[in-house]
């Protein structure tokens, strides 16, 4: 199975580091979140990626090129203009780069890559959020389900803290608990081609019209995912994942 990245928005919410770089270019503990998304994909037998790039995707493109001097020792010989590479690590990956638009939206990009995508279900989501979500288990549901659409319903965590008062007295206190109990598209989609149907081109939204029209028809599954996700919208977010990093205890390092 394939997996589908959407990876060129402009990121303008963590233009802090999208300056010089697109989104899934920022890096957590040396790699960039892209790569973060990729292993947890791999760790569940999913190892064919189609990205779908937009702003400065020259970026990406430039990362996978010179891959093997990112993941290993090298010796340059200038005058030779020869590189001898050593301990040389790559995952067995397949990895197509498309440039979908800079200004396309998330459906449009989605439609781009249809041709790269093929006849079979595929995986589909975005290239800033992470999760510890059972890829393999929410493929095999997607199966069951016979829907062309499953989704990872997730409980966002809360963005504050809770106090917990009884007669002006704190009783309690939760750092960040789950949201209101309401779920949220956690991306980390599980669809069939049939959904291509439900997306007219660049200027289509893939979270608007194709989803509603899904979810109207009874073609949209919800897989629920009780454990960690954690998107990376604004600079905090980015901090608090290299936080968890750094930890050793990053809850989606699913893999060894």
């Amino acid at each position: 199975m394939k997996a589908v990245i959407l990876a060129g928005g402009m990121g303008t919410r963590i233009s802090e580091e999208t300056q010089i770089r697109p989104k899934p270019m920022v890096e957590i503990g040396g790699k960039p979140i892209l790569w973060h998304i990729m292993k947890i994909y791999a760790h569940h037998g999913v190892t064919e990626f189609i990205v779908c790039l937009g702003y400065k995707g020259y970026v990406v493109k430039e990362y996978f090129a010179n891959y093997f001097v990112h993941n290993a020792d090298v010796t340059f010989h200038l005058a030779e203009n020869r590189i001898d590479v050593h301990e040389f690590k790559a995952e067995p990956w397949h990895v197509t780069l498309v440039d979908t638009g800079e200004m396309t939206q998330t459906g449009g990009r989605l439609k781009r890559v249809r041709s790269y995508v093929g006849a079979d279900d595929f995986c589909l989501t975005y290239g800033d959020g992470l999760s510890d979500v059972n890829i393999a288990e929410e493929i095999k549901f997607h199966k069951l389900q016979k829907r062309l659409a499953t989704v990872t319903a997730v409980t966002p965590p809360g963005r504050f803290g809770m106090l917990t008062v009884e007669e002006r007295r704190i009783t309690g206190f939760s750092e960040k608990p789950p949201g209101d109990g309401a779920r949220v598209n956690g991306g980390f989609f599980v669809l069939s081609p049939g959904i291509f149907d439900y997306v007219d081109g660049d200027d289509t939204i893939w979270e608007r019209e194709p989803l509603e029209r899904l979810a109207a028809g009874g073609q949209l599954s919800a897989f629920l995912h009780e454990g960690f996700w954690q998107p990376m919208d604004h600079l905090r977010d980015k901090l608090a994942l290299e936080e968890l990093w750094k930890s050793g205890a990053a809850p989606w390092k699913v893999w060894t």
